[in-house]
């Protein structure tokens, strides 16, 4: 894609870094499915199933908390494989009156083929969703969503050179990222969730405050330049928890949060739902669900990075794992 993007430039003139990725991420994502050790990366539901029985659990807890209404949907954005859901599913199948309806929100045909099993509704955006008290997950969303950079008030831009792409020098100064796409995505959340009802739900890396440049490319598991072979490498930034937090409550809705995912999957109790799988597996099973779990709640490796944000109407009582944050 380096070439569609080189010579896009060259008839147009330089394009901003949020230009550029999302180009980059829309192909990279239209025709592979990147999960699991043969591919890009791997995201915490292919880690471990306890990942989504726990958010499963969320999901339940939250839902009576609304006074258990019978029309709810479930909603997941880029569910990747669909391993998450499909965990979900199985955890809460035997809880008395939780019938969800189940929206995909998923824009590539081959994952949405890695998806297909699932009784769910797919959908291109969160326009078409039901009007209807929802449940909203995101895992490792977010960081695929354009970010724009700016050294002072001067945009990065990237321009063609011989060989490539590369990035216009902005001028000394920090870099510092926004993204307008994200931030307008969390508003929407918020604003269907206080006109509908509902919790919402954004596992994701980043920070609260500002970072300066995030923006990075990863293939085969490994780092790689932002230009390597943009389209054929995964392209992802940081994300702004802060700012997601600011613009929900922006839209009316109350945010918690975020907590490191190491401190939310304790509350939820992964100890104990991992002990309590292990008590029926096999050696080599159990060596995997102690070594998944301790991944994902790691400071060292998944458990600080990664962060966790919730969103409800205000004056809703405090979702499962928040109760005693600000």
């Amino acid at each position: 894609m380096v070439g569609e993007i080189e010579a896009l430039i060259r008839r147009d003139g330089p394009i901003t870094v949020a230009e550029f990725m999302r180009r980059a991420v829309a192909q990279y994502y239209a025709g592979r499915d990147p999960l699991g050790a043969r591919g890009d990366f791997i995201t915490a539901p292919e880690i471990t199933q306890v990942f989504g029985e726990l958010l499963g659990a969320w999901c339940v807890e939250c839902w009576r908390a609304m006074g258990a209404p019978e029309r709810v949907a479930l909603v997941e954005l880029g569910p990747g494989r669909g391993t998450m859901m499909r965990d979900m599913l199985r955890a809460t199948a035997s809880v008395s009156g939780f019938r969800p309806s189940v929206h995909l929100v998923e824009t590539s045909q081959a994952l949405r083929e890695r998806q297909r099993g699932i009784p769910a509704k797919w959908h291109l955006s969160l326009a078409t969703l039901p009007e209807m008290p929802m449940l909203l997950l995101a895992n490792e969303f977010f960081d695929a969503i354009p970010v724009q950079q700016f050294v002072g008030a001067v945009e990065r831009r990237v321009t063609a050179v011989d060989g490539g792409l590369a990035f216009i020098p902005a001028g000394e100064g920090n870099i510092v990222e926004r993204s307008p796409e994200r931030v307008d995505l969390a508003n929407q959340i918020a604003r269907r969730i206080v006109t509908h009802g509902g919790a919402a739900l954004i596992v994701d890396y980043g920070y609260v405050g500002g970072s300066g440049d995030t923006l990075q490319a990863v293939h085969a598991h490994r780092p790689r330049d932002v230009f390597a072979d943009p389209g054929g490498i995964d392209l992802t930034a940081h994300v702004d928890f802060g700012a997601l937090a600011d613009s929900a409550r922006g839209g009316g809705a109350r945010p918690w949060g975020p907590l490191p995912q190491g401190a939310f999957l304790s509350r939820l109790g992964i100890e104990a739902r991992a002990a309590r799988l292990i008590e029926t597996a096999t050696p080599d099973q159990a060596m995997l669900i102690r070594s998944g779990c301790r991944r994902l709640i790691d400071p060292r490796e998944m458990g600080t990075l990664f962060k966790v944000l919730a969103i409800t109407r205000s004056g809703d009582p405090a979702p499962p794992g928040f109760e005693d944050t600000p």
